[in-house]
């Protein structure tokens, strides 16, 4: 991966405690250090919610049940094979673009944030349920806006994930 992060002061994530409080995790704050963490984190998912804390039960629900769903509903963030020498920034930009309705949907306080976790199945979306394993970072906002204006100024059509 190439990285142009000369002068920037590196995201460095660590194995925080599993105690850890949401105000210990790191920010991501532009969308190549996103694509850095993943360099770290291969396997590693974004999630939409409130964050690591909220989330502890490890359950999301879905919506037209109320079924509780055996883990969380999160974004692989996995770049897969098939992605080629395409830019990894609008690989990660298009993650985080698919779910950013969720902010307005679901309220005040919710956020992207990056976990490590085990697949444990697949929600009513066919999305990946994670039973979070460590919570790596917090998104910045900056970096949906990045990722919202990198998929626009593509020319295929595309929108996110919203049902509304």
């Amino acid at each position: 991966m190439r990285s142009s992060t000369a002068g920037k002061k590196p995201l460095v994530v660590t194995e925080p405690e599993p105690t850890s409080g949401v105000d210990d995790l790191p920010v991501v704050r532009d969308p190549e250090e996103l694509v850095e963490l993943l360099g770290s984190w291969p396997d590693a998912f974004v999630r939409w919610s409130r964050g690591p804390q909220w989330d502890s039960d490890n359950s999301s629900c879905d919506e037209l049940t109320g079924v509780a769903l055996p883990g969380l509903s999160a974004n692989a963030l996995r770049v897969e094979e098939w992605w080629g020498e395409r830019p990894l920034q609008l690989w990660v930009a298009r993650r985080l673009y698919d779910y950013r309705h969720l902010r307005e949907q679901r309220g005040p306080g919710v956020r992207p944030w990056v976990l490590t976790g085990t697949e444990v199945g697949r929600g009513p979306d066919n999305e990946p349920l994670v039973r979070c394993e460590q919570p790596l970072a917090w998104v910045d906002e900056k970096v949906v806006t990045e990722a919202t204006r990198l998929v626009d100024d593509q020319q295929g059509e595309w929108g996110p994930m919203d049902r509304r």
